[in-house]
């Protein structure tokens, strides 16, 4: 069940034309930016399905600029995003892809700068709601409409409870849980929907666990 309320099919207050295609695709992008941790200097773009036969007259692309600025859904900013990024000194490019998509409304947002780059894919699902299906090759399944922490950690025994005991431990229940690992003994990620936000004291004891590579934080 996807939708909780009517509000959740009629979409949240936006700028632009649909709900799928701009303020799911503005989110997509903030979602990347947070996980990203600062302002990209550059960003390719790739639109699959829908969003590759519709990007600009539904402004899918000022939309995800608009998020990978750190603008909500609401702000007047996304309608000039593309201006507004090349006058901070981000380099943003877009592609067309023909392949078929598992969801028509998919987007892979490739974004780095000088320390690094990231890769993450979502899908715009209705109503303004998204998922986050892919990070940086590790398959997922992320809402982005609950704080959530996500845990790339050495794949061995005890790694995901020594996590969920400190949560346990400051109160934080946790509202959805899954782990994705490219190889047996190599390297996961716990992705860890939570229901308040989490702060540093907590992402600073989960960093200092043993087997835990990186903590990363999305915020409600």
């Amino acid at each position: 069940m996807k939708y909780k309320s009517v509000f959740d099919i009629i979409g949240p207050v936006m700028i632009g034309p649909s709900s799928s295609h701009t303020a799911g695709a503005a989110r997509i992008g903030r979602v990347a930016r947070n996980l990203f941790g600062r302002q990209p200097k550059w960003a390719n773009i790739y639109f699959y399905g829908s969003f590759a036969d519709t990007y600009k007259g539904h402004g899918t692309d000022v939309a995800i600029v608009g998020g990978l600025l750190d603008f909500d859904t609401f702000d007047q900013r996304i309608i000039s995003s593309l201006n507004i990024a090349k006058d901070v000194g981000m380099k943003v490019e877009f592609f067309v892809e023909k392949a078929v998509p598992e969801h028509p409304n998919t987007a892979k947002i490739v974004i780095g700068d000088d320390l690094g780059e990231m890769e993450l894919v979502g899908i715009s699902i209705g109503g303004g709601k998204i998922e986050i299906t892919e990070l940086n090759g590790f398959q997922l399944r992320l809402s982005g409409h609950h704080p959530a922490i996500l845990v790339v950690h050495d794949d061995r025994f005890g790694a995901i409870a020594a996590v969920a005991n400190i949560l346990s431990k400051h109160e934080i229940n946790i509202g959805h849980m899954e782990v994705s690992r490219k190889e047996v003994g190599k390297m996961a990620l716990m992705v860890i929907e939570v229901d308040q936000n989490i702060n540093d004291t907590v992402l600073t004891e989960i960093q200092s666990l043993p087997n835990i590579t990186q903590v990363a934080r999305v915020v409600d």
